[in-house]
């Protein structure tokens, strides 16, 4: 019986303990909840009537539309974001697209979208071939992004566009910028192939099945897609020569096997042509609630550029002068007005234009057949002859 109630007395004893422990971590959950509570971003914590948050959550939103989830264009359209956004005082909203060829029209006609990354060859399609109404004066450029190259990967017995007469190529996805930019540049090289759309990755292995010939991609360079492909893949990147047929809209482009090592020979290049990518906007009229966030974008910016030119952002942005313009387009004011604040010295663009033409005429160049680089050593050659010619018109 005695030992009966000590057995009693521990169980009772171990309850009392079991609770009391059982207290003590609800305390302490209790303890952990208030301070993971205090670390709840503010913006989430505050509240307010319906209707005020709508405006609030919608005043100050720019939608950019950037392009596929894998490419450059959504890449910079990410890092806008993360640079730019300032709470309800400006939010970015990048937009996951269809790629820089629909990304025009969804600037024109797509809800929500104030900012598009685009293409100089698709403005030229939509103004000369769809025949947009008024579009010079509907879309402005912002600036001008790097050039995007033309990718046209295909296995090594294809050794020329022309080998790939009447075969499979991939062009896709539809909207893309390689579905308008490689339709252009087959067409005017008289080389007819046969269309296909697919998504880029199923596209990359029918090419290894031997399914299509090759496929196309119109992207910056270099891009982990083909920087990943195995030295064993039995696949290069087919030379696209430049010639006056791409004069109007494209210049020259190339790739190195420092940048795509298992698709470029050892030590070589490949020439191909490239297009300039536009960061462009809709033209609002002024003093209009889309007009404001636009500005207030531009001027965000404008104002932060430096952050975009230091890592971990995309190293493409280094090669971005904001003073670049885009032939057969203009550039928004409101973009205009920041670079002068910015750049007080710098010329007019138009009177900038005027006397380069001038320096090109007086030394028998063009610049129709010339590479990015090589005109930026004409612009900065240029830049030291309009110094002198404005010394000696002092003297």
């Amino acid at each position: 019986m005695r030992a009966s109630s000590t057995a009693v007395v521990r169980l009772i004893a171990a309850c009392f303990a079991f609770i009391i422990a059982i207290a003590a971590i609800s305390s302490e959950v209790r303890l952990i909840s208030s301070a993971q509570a205090q670390t709840v971003p503010k913006s989430l914590e505050e509240g307010g009537a319906e209707n005020a948050l709508r405006i609030r959550k919608n005043q100050w939103t720019v939608g950019v539309a950037g392009g596929l989830l894998s490419g450059t264009y959504m890449t910079f359209a990410d890092e806008l974001a993360q640079v730019l956004d300032d709470g309800d005082n400006l939010r970015i909203l990048p937009m996951v697209t269809y790629g820089a060829a629909s990304n025009l029209e969804d600037l024109l006609y797509l809800r929500g979208v104030d900012v598009a990354m685009t293409q100089s060859d698709v403005f030229e399609y939509f103004r000369t071939q769809r025949k947009t109404p008024n579009l010079e004066n509907r879309v402005h450029y912002i600036l001008r992004l790097p050039v995007s190259e033309m990718h046209l990967l295909a296995k090594t017995d294809i050794k020329s566009v022309e080998d790939l007469r009447g075969k499979k190529v991939n062009f896709g996805p539809a909207g893309s910028a390689s579905s308008l930019t490689g339709s252009i540049v087959f067409q005017r090289l008289g080389v007819q192939v046969e269309q296909t759309l697919f998504d880029n990755n199923i596209a990359l292995q029918k090419l290894k099945s031997g399914e299509i010939a090759a496929l196309i991609r119109v992207i910056p360079r270099p891009l982990d897609f083909f920087a990943k492909i195995p030295a064993n893949a039995g696949m290069h990147l087919v030379p696209i020569p430049f010639s006056k047929t791409f004069a109007d809209v494209y210049t020259l482009g190339e790739f190195t096997s420092a940048e795509y090592p298992t698709l470029v020979p050892e030590g070589g290049s490949v020439d191909t042509i490239a297009v300039p990518a536009v960061l462009a906007a809709f033209n609002w009229p002024k003093n209009t609630e889309r007009y404001r966030r636009v500005q207030k974008f531009t001027e965000a910016l404008f104002t932060k550029w430096d952050k975009f030119r230091q890592p971990p952002r995309h190293p493409k942005w280094r090669d971005v002068n904001l003073a670049a313009t885009v032939p057969g387009w203009t550039r928004l004011n409101l973009a205009d007005d920041m670079l002068r604040k910015l750049r007080p010295d710098a010329p007019d663009p138009q009177v900038a234009s005027n006397e380069f033409a001038a320096f090109l005429k007086n030394n028998g160049s063009t610049a129709t057949n010339l590479s990015q680089e090589q005109r930026e050593v004409l612009f900065r050659e240029f830049l030291r002859w309009r110094e002198g010619q404005r010394n000696s018109r002092q003297r």
